[in-house]
């Protein structure tokens, strides 16, 4: 295996761990709830600690990875993360929840900011897309560590025991795929990084993107957390029909993004944007309209299929826009998508007193029509990526 190869395989290794983290602590939640004895919420306001945890390791890691590099902050991010995971399970009162999630949000954060910024180095290299396969390798991690997960709780393992064998595999396979990471640049310097340098004013398509990623992950946290009350409390469907239209929305995602890197190199970022968002508000239309469970259960797979592709064109061209601040621009990026997939259950919570739950939903098909018309901020994106393409080492 050549060195670009083994950095990309190094590049999906991270993801599917920081995927499986993140899962493994998900499919606790319940027993650490209980364990901790706090109702549904206290532990909503604690969950808004972990994304404050995960917002602030954003902005660092965006820092750290341009300041030092992907290589370089990968693989002690890995090690942060997993070593963070286990202390929800240990965790016995509200405040030393709120402590263990505050740091383990830091680390998913700062793993998130890095693995991205190698990612982008990656891509650059392959000089053609390959960002959506990362990020689908993260939903895979995420559906192993439910697997995992579900079997460890049927033996009525401890959380603390469960994670705590997880924090020892994720640093041990954290410190052993970094060998394999690129040496490639996380930045390219600039002919005149010798001059005195004065603080750099943020693109302002970087705010554009970072907008969309809002509106975009908004609506994908609306179909996680929404999607199966919508078809118990809406269509009065049977909790285990109920749950297929999650299944759904999760099956296509993971497969849009397996698939969108060809999509991509055929029809360019901006198309992918665009018409995912317009499958999307589709899907979104479909799902809150329509009477049949059947027909709803599809509206949110197709909803699914269009938001699969839209989060990683919008990282990619964050990350191309200026290579010198690749990774403080992909932070920028995905700490307002990340507010985005917090706000919108609470969005769509607060709608529902003043309208149907389903009516409620016609905010994210707003959300992903204004996107599909501000899709062409990723135009330049095409040329910067052309201009940057070539490997450096």
């Amino acid at each position: 295996m050549n060195a670009l190869k083994a950095a990309r395989v190094a590049t999906f290794t991270y993801f599917a761990l920081n995927g499986f983290l993140l899962g493994m602590w998900i499919v606790h939640i319940p027993t650490v709830e209980q364990r901790v004895g706090i109702d549904h919420a206290e532990l909503g306001r604690l969950l808004l600690v972990l994304g404050l945890g995960a917002f602030i390791g954003m902005r660092v890691g965006g820092w750290l990875t341009d300041r030092f590099g992907a290589r370089t902050v990968t693989p002690l991010a890995g090690v942060v993360c997993s070593a963070a995971v286990v202390l929800p399970g240990l965790a016995t009162s509200e405040l030393a929840l709120a402590a263990a999630l505050l740091a383990f949000g830091f680390g998913n954060g700062v793993l998130d900011m890095a693995m991205n910024g190698h990612a982008v180095v990656v891509e650059r290299e392959y000089a053609r897309p390959v960002m959506s396969a990362f990020h689908a390798t993260w939903s895979l991690g995420g559906v192993a560590a439910a697997l995992v997960g579900a079997r460890t709780l049927s033996w009525d393992l401890s959380p603390a025991t469960t994670l705590g064998v997880v924090a020892v595999v994720g640093v041990v396979v954290s410190l052993a795929t970094a060998p394999a990471l690129s040496h490639g640049a996380t930045t390219i310097p600039h002919e005149d990084d010798d001059r005195p340098k004065s603080k750099k004013k943020v693109p302002a398509r970087i705010w554009v993107m970072a907008g969309l990623a809002f509106m975009v992950m908004l609506s994908e946290g609306v179909a996680n957390d929404w999607s199966v009350l919508h078809l118990q409390d809406v269509l009065d469907a049977e909790p285990q029909i109920a749950a297929l239209a999650y299944g759904a929305f999760a099956t296509t995602m993971t497969i849009g993004r397996l698939l969108a890197d060809r999509v991509t190199a055929k029809i360019g970022p901006m198309a992918v944007l665009r018409w995912g968002a317009v499958i999307a508000a589709a899907g979104l239309t479909v799902a809150a309209l329509s009477p049949w469970v059947g027909l709803a259960i599809a509206g949110w797979a197709v909803a699914g299929a269009g938001l699969s592709g839209t989060v990683p064109q919008l990282f990619s061209a964050a990350g191309h826009t200026d290579p010198s601040s690749a990774a403080v621009n992909m932070s920028r990026v995905a700490g307002l998508g990340y507010i985005g997939v917090l706000a919108g259950p609470a969005v769509i919570g607060w709608l529902t007193h003043l309208m149907p739950l389903n009516v409620a939903f016609l905010l994210p098909v707003v959300f992903c029509v204004v996107t599909a018309f501000a899709a062409g901020v990723l135009k330049p994106a095409t040329a910067q990526a052309e201009r940057t393409a070539d490997p450096v080492h």
